[in-house]
């Protein structure tokens, strides 16, 4: 579909290309729109985020990218959890969730990965315009969207286009430019990362898991990958961070040695490269989508990295937008109930998952992740669940709200403990982190 009114340069206009806005560029180009991205930095370049849910296969398959990411990628089958409060550690195989036919995902270098996607929407027929960083957009009362946008040799450039798509990430183009990303007031953390070379994995088919690790003063990531690097993070609560009087790399090799199961695993691993934090970790903005705009992934929202739930939903995101995005062009008639529909799907998905991620660290969730029973099939529903089956109709929501009951029945079986660590989450949640990494 090209558009035929000649005062806009393009039918949809997408600022970001990470996956959410390659996902998106490729899908509205083959759907027969016109369609330009401007990504402000250039592929391939660092991102944080390696690790991909069994869901997200389907996507990339659709996509036609799933051999290229094999070749990259390291086989996941299932994420690991230790735990020093029960001296132990629990691995959930994804073969053993609801849907058996989804038993792995990958580990990616997200250089790697995010440069196959964004390669893909130009091969689909995107104009991707690289080193374009968006400075403004202006939304006439005729219609449309009007964005503002500096090269890298301090060029300026001027887009007019018929639909915006916001999937400029943490950025949060629109968000920030409506005044209307607030801070997460159910959710607060910041987090410190780093690449190691040398770090212990776990032995044969499970090299390749995920692992968390619980402590005091939140929980890490351990992602292996192919080259032999091994991603590892701190997300913790804000006033730990806040208590870092040495330099970051300091503070994070510290951190690390408050967690001797962790500390065990890196005891022979090198430090690669430079130690980042964020702060501001868990965002949300009050809408995400309006006449001639919607907003895609961390554009939107972040919550916490914990279910490894960021690139699956930018990418469904991406899908479902491009769906909305096509509807209110071709049919603008229907275009309010379309960018509904897309709206609470999305909010669906990601309230699904924040039920679990807000209590991950409470005494009763971690009894119920290290010692699992299928009473019900909720394991089944569980594991469908950290395999990233939350947004089409399954079985599994019923089971998931048997597992939310026992977890409550597990809380009051210790209450003293659980309104304890509520009590200082609940604290924590009012502290603003501000970018104090």
């Amino acid at each position: 579909m090209v558009s035929t009114n000649q005062q806009f340069d393009c039918d949809v206009l997408v600022v970001g290309g990470g996956p959410a806005g390659s996902t998106a560029s490729a899908l509205l180009a083959g759907k027969g729109h016109k369609v330009i991205l401007l990504e402000k930095e250039r592929h391939p370049r660092f991102h944080i985020g390696e690790s991909l849910l069994p869901l997200n296969l389907p996507l990339l398959e659709q996509l036609g990218v799933l051999e290229e990411v094999e070749r990259v990628g390291m086989l996941k089958y299932g994420a690991e959890f230790v735990s020093p409060y029960h001296n132990k550690a629990v691995t959930f195989d994804f073969a053993k969730a609801w849907d058996k036919g989804k038993p792995y995902a990958f580990q990616v270098r997200r250089s790697e990965f995010d440069h196959i996607l964004i390669r893909n929407a130009a091969a689909k027929g995107a104009t991707v315009v690289e080193g374009c960083k968006v400075t403004g957009v202006e939304f006439p009362e005729t219609g449309g969207a009007v964005a503002t946008a500096r090269d890298e040799d301090g060029g300026t450039r001027t887009v007019r286009a018929r639909f915006l798509v916001d999937a400029s990430g943490r950025d949060t183009l629109l968000a920030s430019r409506f005044g209307i990303k607030k801070r997460n007031r159910k959710h607060n953390s910041a987090a410190m990362f780093g690449h190691f070379t040398g770090a212990h994995r776990l032995p044969g088919k499970a090299e390749g898991n995920i692992t968390v690790f619980w402590f005091d003063h939140g929980w890490f990531w351990f992602i292996p990958l192919a080259d032999g690097t091994t991603s590892v993070g701190a997300v913790c609560w804000p006033y730990y961070i806040k208590s870092r009087k040495t330099d970051q790399t300091t503070f994070f090799k510290d951190t690390i040695a408050l967690c001797p199961a962790l500390a065990e695993r890196l005891k022979d691993a090198e430090l690669t490269g430079q130690v980042t934090g964020t702060g501001n970790f868990s965002y949300q903005a009050d809408r995400m989508t309006g006449p001639d705009y919607l907003m895609l992934g961390d554009a939107f929202a972040f919550i916490d990295p914990v279910f490894s739930t960021g690139v699956y939903l930018a990418m469904n995101s991406a899908f479902r937008g491009a769906d909305a995005v096509d509807t209110c062009l071709r049919h603008p008639e229907k275009a309010e109930l379309a960018l509904k529909n897309f709206d609470s799907e999305i909010r669906r998905g990601i309230g699904t998952f924040s039920w679990y991620i807000y209590r991950v660290t409470t005494p009763a969730m971690r009894n119920l992740f290290m010692g699992p029973r299928n009473v019900f099939r909720v394991e089944e529903a569980l594991l469908s669940l950290l395999a990233g089956d939350v947004f089409r109709p399954s079985p599994i929501r019923s089971r998931l709200r048997i597992f939310k009951a026992i977890y409550y029945m597990n809380a009051a079986l210790d209450l003293k403990a659980n309104v304890r660590a509520w009590l200082r989450r609940r604290r924590n949640v009012r502290v603003a982190t501000g970018e104090v990494t």
